[in-house]
Order: structure tokens, then C-alpha cells, then sequence
């Protein structure tokens, strides 16, 4: 397959230069406007991949435009270390985060802004100037009275302001999600407001060699364009590419170049024949023009991406022309090229020679004529003069570019979804394995009100902000919300078929689900309501982020003394294995308050939770199954079953585990006002005859653990007991 690169002229369809370029006034011209030899043109490749090769040349930017762009200046890896520990006198746990500091030239022309950055093809800032990573960035649009970097400045003293060239600087990006090198960035670059033609491209580029030329006039004329990148070896090669994209060609005129189209006015001449036979025409084989043209462009549907639109002619031929348009074009108008391009190709396979007589001498390159007596126009594709006789070599004028019917394909977008605020919840909860836990342990659910919002980096201080450790980052975005309706106050030890709770979750499109008897059975829909953990079974939704559970399994881990404490307002969290995040704290920490900084990539300033540490996670649950006897001496025999913070499946049906160094209680016994503590080492209290309490009576008993001690259970004697 051949391909054709915009910006090669002579050719049958991509020569609008070399045609126009004649022997009268091209050479000059060419020497004076177009330096050096060749005729290179932008590339699509040009714009697609990041680069940081010195001399690398950075394209003029019009219109709107996604490029790579040219790191022109970066640090070492800036590496920061963090060391948490899980409690006091355990050895800690260093952890390692790695960020860089670079900046990327974007445009040779200054531009009005910068609208989303992809890395890696991800969205690293949405159309909302959201950041879904961690970094700090400047822009600086080129203007003339621009500034030095003060990053830069600081890092390599004396720097110049690079002022007519946009650029943008990174400071601090973390690395963590690319493989802890710079990532590949392209950017949507905003260089012009408005409406931009190839008119519009050319002016500003060359001014000298711009005037009026008829055809499709908006603004300078020409397409309109969503956007452009000029660069390549030579101007010659970008005029080349813009004559292209609208069909058009350059015409000498004096001292300049005129675009042309086939819109403008033809000269009348006459074939006089002189020294050539007259009226000679050729047409070369089908075969020479192209069979099919392909123009591969950016697609504003595809997020800029590289399009291609084909258009293949009937007939015989193999030759297959690719052309690499730097512009921004919808798929019709690609397609339009294309077809223009092929139509062009066919044309063009005839030649008319016409030979005049001295008047001829003005009709230059580029001009548009008419045969006398003949139908059709032609362009002038060179001319050459012979004593007194002019020869003009004609082409046929092909049809321009017109819109066409075709799709962008697919559409793979990265999604844009913002992240949001950090929405962060703490609690600290019995532990949720069979395991016991040997330290206190904080659960930390986080979301975000924003569908983007992905994790956060977490802090903690148990001094009130003294000092903070790093706790690492929060879990997969949680389902929490607030509590509506509470359930109703019930007894713990049967399923809840009464309550109706109903939560409002923090964002609508946070969903819920049911769950069967297996499913409950292996921990499905756990969720903390308050204090109180428990399990729903059906999950119906209200809209608006609402729902209402029913069928609900209550006081879940010893939790039961919550029931009934919940109000509208209090804290809901489903309980997911991936997404709760937990902080490992020392015994010291039972008793005092807890501050947990939550910072994501859309918070202005950290979010702040705090809980004080009740030891809820290292106590056993309440003793249950308190009964009062009578003895036959008196005397009261109070008796209770433990249980055990280990061991809550149960699978062998022995008693459960102690978990603790030791067995011990405290029962205090509350009548008449007076209050008295009893510490015993098993389950049983005995009081004699003397001892027991006379008329209505409160007694409470608590576990005492290795680190904390269990809620109280209570049994009330009534005056008659």
C-alpha cells in the first residue's frame, strides 16, 4: 500500500505547491518563504505520543486539539517514606510512595487553556477540571509578559520564562498508579475561541503569503476546522496539508501565494496551436489513480482519537493513498475529504495542452481557464514559454470536499465521572472474623459523593492533632448513608420480621440488594444501623437513594444492647470485605478519642472523623441467659452463659472458646439505693440468705476481658423476688 503523506507534492492528488509552483515565479518564492529542501509536513504520529528527545519540534496549535506534548524539563523520582505500626513496641511497617515534578510544552502559539488530561488513556482531569489523581499543576499559555516557573526557577536557577510557548507543570504527580515512571499524557488543548478555518491556520502561519481567493469564504475562508497542528519540516509542507483539507491550491501572485478553488473566476483563452498540433489531449489508465483513499484525521467523537474514513471508486486499480490530516474533523467531513480525493484522482488523469500566443505569458500557474469552444474548466497545472509561444499544461478542476454520510465507529471513552468530596465513616466493631483480635482495631468506611471518587489517603491522631500517623488509604468506595426510619426495638435472639427500617444512601445510584438463607448464612448484607449490627434479607428500593429493609436478623456480635437506640439520623454502612478499611490500634488508645483524616484527590481539605475508643473491638460480648433461683436455705443463686469474642460459627456445637487469659466477672447488685460488687471466676454467683437483696433489685454483670471489658447484662428483681 502506498502511503501519502500530506505534504508530498506533485502527485496526482496531494500536489496543490507543486502544481502551483512554476517555473515563472515558484523557485523564488519557494526560496524566500519555504527554507530547505523538504516539504514535510505534520503527522498524526507527531501529536500522539509524549516525547522528551531535545530538538523535538512542538506544533503550532489552533482551534481545539488533543496532543501528547514534549516533557521539556523533570526531577529525579521524589521518594517518600511512611512508617505505621500496629501497636506500641511491635515493629513498625515502612512503606514506600514515589511522585515526580515535570513540565510539558504544548503548543508554539500561545492558547487560551487546557480542558481534560488523559495518562495512560484515563482521564487524570475531567471536563469539570476535576483531578481523578493526586498532583499540583500550573498552566502557562505563552503569553508575551509571561513568567518563569517558580518550581523550575527554584530548581535550576536562572530558567527563561518560555514566553510564547504554553506549557504545563506538574508538581508532586504521584506515581503509585503508573508503574512509578511518568505516565504518557495527552491533552485537550483550547488555542483559539471560536470558529477556526484553514484559512484562519494559514494567515497566522504565513501573512505574507495570504490573500483573497474565492471559495468557501468564512473568516479567511476555507474549512472550518475544530482544530489544527502545524509542524513538519517545512511551511511549504503544512500550506501543502491545508490545501488538502479544503481543496484547494496555491497560485504565485507577485510576490506571494493566493489560494485558489475551484470557486473563482476562469480566464477565456484560445488554443492557437502554435508548433503543437491543437486541442491535444491525453488520459492515462484508470489504473494510476487511486483505488481507494484513506484520510485519517481526529475524531472530536472518538475524544480526539485518530479516526479513518475510506472511500473506494468502481473500477479497475490496486493503489491505496493514505493521508494524515492534523486536524480536527467530524467523520463526515473525513469522509468528504476522501471522496473529494478519489474524485480529484480520476479527474485528473487527463491532460490538455493549449498553446498561445503572446498573450499567454500572463496566465500563470495556478489560474483557472476555459477553453474557447470547449466545454469544462481547468486548472493550470505549469506553463512554459517558447519564443513567442506560451504552453499551459491543464488539469480538469475536481469537485471540493463535501460532507458525507459516516459513523465514528465505537466509541471507547475513558469515562468522566467526578469524584466528588470524601464522604467518612468510623466505628470500632467487634471483629468480624472468628479470630480474636489481640489489639484494638477502628473500621473506616469512606465513599464519595461524586460517582468518581475511587480512595483516599488516611491519617489518624490520638493526641487531638499533636501528631499524625499515616494509616494508609481507605478501601473500594463504600455504601453507606443515614438512617430514616429506625427499627423497632425487639428481642435479639429471633429474626426481626416487624421492622421496616428505611436508609437514605449518600449517593442515588449506591444500590442494595436481597439475600437467601445461604447467602445470609455465609455473612451477605451485614450492616451496621447505629450501634447495631445487622443482617437484611430483602432490600426494596424507594427511590431517590432510599430503601427499606426488612427481614432483618438483629444484634449481630454482641451488639444487641444497640437495639433500639437508633434514630433518624445515625450512621448506616453495609459491611463488605473489600470495602472497609481498618486502623490497628495500641491498647493505650482504649478511652481516649480518635481523629481520622480522610484526603482524595477532590477535597480542598481533609475530611475528619471521629470516635472515641471504647475497647468494643477486643471485649467480650455480654454474658445472656441470666436466671435468679431461690435456694432452699434463702439464699439467691444468679447463673448466666458466657460467651466468646472467638468462635461465633460454632460448627463443632462444644462450648465456645474463652479467649481470654482468664474467666472472670463483675456483679454488681443495685437495691434500696445501695450498691455492692462481686468479682467471681465462673459463671455462677451465690448469695446467702443474709446477702441477697430485699425488694426490687438491678443486677448487672460484665465480663471482664484481657483488654476490655463486656456491656452489661441486667436482670431486675421485682419487689416480690
Amino acid at each position: 500500500m502506498a502511503t501519502l503523506v500530506l505534504t508530498t507534492v506533485g502527485r496526482a492528488i496531494g500536489g496543490p505547491i507543486g502544481g502551483a509552483l512554476g517555473a515563472l515565479a515558484g523557485q523564488a518564492i519557494d526560496g524566500r518563504l519555504f527554507r530547505g529542501a523538504a516539504r514535510e509536513g505534520p503527522r498524526l504520529t507527531e501529536l500522539a505520543v509524549q516525547t522528551s528527545s531535545y530538538g523535538t519540534q512542538i506544533p503550532r496549535l489552533f482551534g481545539t486539539m488533543r496532543v501528547a506534548g514534549t516533557v521539556i524539563w523533570s526531577t529525579d523520582l521524589i521518594e517518600t517514606r511512611s512508617t505505621s505500626r500496629s501497636g506500641k513496641g511491635q515493629p513498625g511497617t515502612n512503606t514506600y510512595s514515589y511522585a515526580a515534578s515535570f513540565a510539558v510544552a504544548l503548543s508554539a502559539r500561545p492558547i487560551v487553556g487546557v480542558r481534560r488530561i488523559w495518562a495512560e488513556g484515563k482521564l487524570l482531569r475531567g471536563a469539570a477540571g476535576d483531578w481523578k489523581g493526586r498532583t499540583g499543576f500550573r498552566l502557562h499559555t505563552g503569553s508575551e509578559d509571561q513568567v518563569a516557573d517558580p518550581l523550575i526557577a527554584s530548581a535550576m536557577g536562572v530558567t527563561p520564562a518560555y514566553r510564547g510557548l504554553a506549557y504545563a507543570v506538574f508538581e508532586g504527580m504521584q506515581l503509585a498508579d503508573y508503574g512509578h515512571r511518568i505516565p504518557s499524557l495527552t491533552f485537550e488543548v483550547v488555542a483559539d475561541a471560536g470558529v477556526v478555518t484553514s484559512g484562519d491556520v494559514a494567515a497566522a502561519l504565513a501573512p505574507e503569503v495570504m490573500s483573497g481567493a474565492g471559495g468557501r469564504a468564512v473568516g479567511n475562508g476555507g474549512m472550518t476546522l475544530g482544530g489544527f497542528a502545524a509542524a513538519g519540516a517545512s511551511m511549504r509542507g503544512v500550506l501543502d496539508t491545508l490545501a488538502v483539507l479544503e481543496g484547494s491550491w496555491w497560485q504565485p501572485d507577485g510576490g506571494r501565494l493566493m489560494r485558489r478553488s475551484d470557486a473563482g473566476a476562469a480566464v477565456v483563452v484560445t488554443d492557437a496551436g502554435f508548433g503543437a498540433p491543437r486541442r491535444r489531449r491525453t488520459v492515462a489508465a484508470l489504473e494510476t489513480a487511486p483505488r481507494e483513499v484513506a484520510v485519517a484525521h481526529h475524531d472530536p467523537a472518538r475524544d480526539y482519537q485518530i479516526g479513518v474514513q475510506r472511500v473506494r471508486r468502481p473500477g479497475a486499480g490496486t493503489r491505496i493513498d493514505r493521508v494524515e490530516l492534523p486536524a480536527v474533523l467530524d467523520a463526515g467531513a473525513a469522509k468528504g475529504v476522501a471522496a473529494a480525493l478519489v474524485a480529484r484522482g480520476e479527474a485528473e488523469r487527463t491532460r490538455r495542452r493549449v498553446t498561445l500566443g503572446i498573450e499567454g505569458i500572463g496566465v500563470a500557474p495556478g489560474a483557472i481557464v476555459a477553453v474557447a469552444g470547449e466545454a469544462g474548466r481547468w486548472r493550470v497545472a505549469s506553463s512554459s514559454v517558447v519564443g513567442l509561444a506560451t504552453t499551459l499544461d491543464l488539469v480538469p478542476l475536481a469537485a471540493m470536499p463535501v460532507a458525507a454520510r459516516a459513523s465514528s465507529g465505537a466509541v471507547l471513552a475513558a469515562p468522566d465521572l467526578v469524584a466528588g468530596r470524601t464522604l467518612l465513616m468510623a466505628a470500632e466493631l467487634p471483629a468480624l472474623g472468628d479470630a480474636p483480635l489481640a489489639t484494638p482495631r477502628v473500621c473506616v468506611w469512606a465513599a464519595g459523593s461524586g460517582a468518581g471518587w475511587r480512595q483516599a489517603a488516611l491519617l489518624y491522631s490520638l493526641d487531638e492533632g499533636a501528631s499524625w500517623t499515616a494509616a494508609g488509604g481507605t478501601a473500594a468506595p463504600a455504601v453507606i448513608g443515614r438512617i430514616e426510619v429506625a427499627p423497632v426495638a425487639t428481642a435479639a435472639w429471633l429474626a426481626d420480621r416487624r421492622s421496616r427500617a428505611v436508609v437514605a444512601l449518600a449517593r442515588p445510584d449506591m444500590v442494595l440488594g436481597d439475600a437467601d438463607a445461604a447467602m445470609l448464612a455465609q455473612g451477605a448484607n451485614l450492616a451496621l444501623l447505629g450501634d447495631e449490627l445487622v443482617q437484611f434479607a430483602r432490600a426494596e428500593p424507594l427511590g431517590g437513594g432510599r430503601w427499606a429493609l426488612s427481614d432483618l436478623l438483629r444484634g449481630l456480635r454482641g451488639t444487641e444492647t444497640a437495639i433500639g437506640t437508633q434514630r433518624a439520623g445515625n450512621r448506616f454502612a453495609l459491611i463488605e470485605p473489600d470495602g472497609v478499611a481498618s486502623i490497628a490500634l495500641p491498647v493505650s488508645a482504649i478511652g481516649r478519642r480518635l481523629r481520622v483524616l480522610a484526603s482524595g484527590t477532590g477535597d480542598a481539605e481533609p475530611v475528619e472523623a471521629t470516635i472515641v475508643v471504647s475497647g468494643a473491638s477486643v471485649a467480650p460480648p455480654a454474658p445472656v441467659h441470666v436466671s435468679a433461683n431461690d435456694l432452699p436455705d434463702g439464699g439467691l443463686v444468679i447463673a448466666w452463659t458466657r460467651r466468646s469474642r472467638a468462635g461465633w460459627s460454632w460448627i463443632d456445637g462444644a462450648d465456645v472458646p474463652l479467649a481470654e487469659e482468664a474467666e472472670r466477672y463483675r456483679v454488681t447488685v443495685t437495691a434500696g439505693g445501695e450498691e455492692r460488687i462481686v468479682d467471681v471466676d465462673g459463671p455462677r454467683l451465690v448469695l446467702s440468705a443474709a446477702a441477697r437483696p430485699r425488694g426490687a433489685a438491678v443486677i448487672a454483670i460484665v465480663q471482664h476481658g484481657t483488654l476490655a471489658s463486656s456491656p452489661p447484662v441486667r436482670l431486675f428483681l421485682d419487689a416480690g423476688a
